[in-house]
């Protein structure tokens, strides 16, 4: 019995070892500290169903600056190529760090003197049948820096009202229509972005 746990032990020692073995080998050593001790990520996943073909509707709202019309706030393409991985908007500096057919992701900079919060918003046009498709948008974020649950959920609430009324007015473009004026802003939102910090 003894003998058995003591050839564990030494099997478990020498996997420990050749796994460092591995990861020094690749120059990656010991893991430095997380920069938030105790992150909270939270997601929201927002849609909405358009009644026009996938492909139509992303050919339509789905460019990276088109994000300025349905938003309603102005946006450029500062560097890299529009559409591209590595394009970055001038709302919020976002870059564009993933991409398909019919869909990007994108994230914010790190900014002095803020906890980065590893924002990333997913926009994706996602078929149903062969003339209509749903239109998701999918947000994840630490909110870690936030002082309690109210204010956590009181910044959630902000996103998804923000973000849904992008996907309605992304549905309202798609299928043809002209959208409502901008609501004014109560309160304002943090950061550059529409996701903001």
């Amino acid at each position: 019995m003894h003998t058995s746990i003591y050839r564990t032990f030494a099997g478990c020692a020498l996997a420990m070892a050749g796994f460092a073995a591995v990861a020094s080998a690749q120059g990656r050593g010991p893991q430095a500290p997380l920069a938030v001790e105790h992150p909270n990520y939270v997601s929201v996943t927002m849609e909405v169903t358009v009644n026009k073909p996938a492909a139509e509707v992303w050919a339509r709202v789905g460019k990276y600056c088109d994000i300025g019309e349905w938003l309603q706030v102005p946006c450029m393409i500062m560097s890299g190529q529009d559409g591209e991985v590595g394009a970055v908007r001038s709302i919020g500096n976002e870059i564009m760090v993933g991409k398909t057919d019919l869909s990007y992701t994108y994230t914010q900079p790190v900014r002095v003197g803020q906890m980065y919060n590893m924002y990333h918003g997913t926009v994706e046009a996602r078929p149903l049948t062969a003339t209509t498709c749903k239109l998701l948008y999918t947000l994840v974020w630490d909110n870690s820096n936030l002082t309690d649950d109210a204010a956590r959920d009181r910044d959630k609430e902000q996103r998804r009202t923000t973000f849904q009324r992008a996907l309605d007015n992304m549905k309202i473009l798609a299928e043809g229509g002209t959208l409502p004026p901008r609501p004014a802003r109560g309160g304002g939102q943090k950061g550059g972005g529409p996701g903001g910090r």
